[in-house]
């Protein structure tokens, strides 16, 4: 079951700073010593405010993408969904996040799972409602 969560009306701007050098994920690099700029997460993670809501993610049919149970979306209403997308679907009133698959040569919509033990969704197109674009999701790295 998904859990829906509103944006703030009104966000407080909480910068953080946002160095220069990248940090390597592989063999590592020597550190900048300095800032480049303030980062504002409401900013960076969130272009259409009024369309923007948060999903905490239930299940674990997109963990092949790094989505975890509990994780939570970032979702926007106002995105128009484009084949590869990561959306959330309602399917005859139920919600699901999965990958949006528009093949060019069949009719036919999928919304694909990402992870093997679970199979693609082949919704009626003329009932599914795709609810929004996720745009980011978080998980935390360090469990508390």
């Amino acid at each position: 079951m998904l859990q829906f969560y509103p944006l703030s009306s009104s966000p407080v701007a909480i910068t953080a700073p946002l160095y220069l050098e990248s940090c390597q994920a592989g063999f590592p690099s020597p550190a900048a010593d300095y800032v480049e700029q303030q980062l504002d997460l409401n900013d960076y993670c969130i272009r259409h405010p009024a369309a923007t809501f948060f999903v905490r993610a239930s299940g674990k049919s997109m963990s092949d993408i790094g989505l975890k149970d509990g994780d939570l979306m970032v979702v926007d209403r106002s995105e128009t969904p484009c084949h590869g997308d990561i959306v959330i679907a309602a399917i005859e009133g139920d919600f699901t996040v999965k990958k949006l698959l528009l093949s060019p040569r069949e009719p036919r919509v999928t919304l694909q799972p990402m992870n093997p033990d679970f199979c693609p969704i082949y919704p009626d197109p003329d009932t599914l409602e795709i609810f929004g674009v996720v745009m980011f999701f978080l998980h935390k790295t360090r469990g508390e």
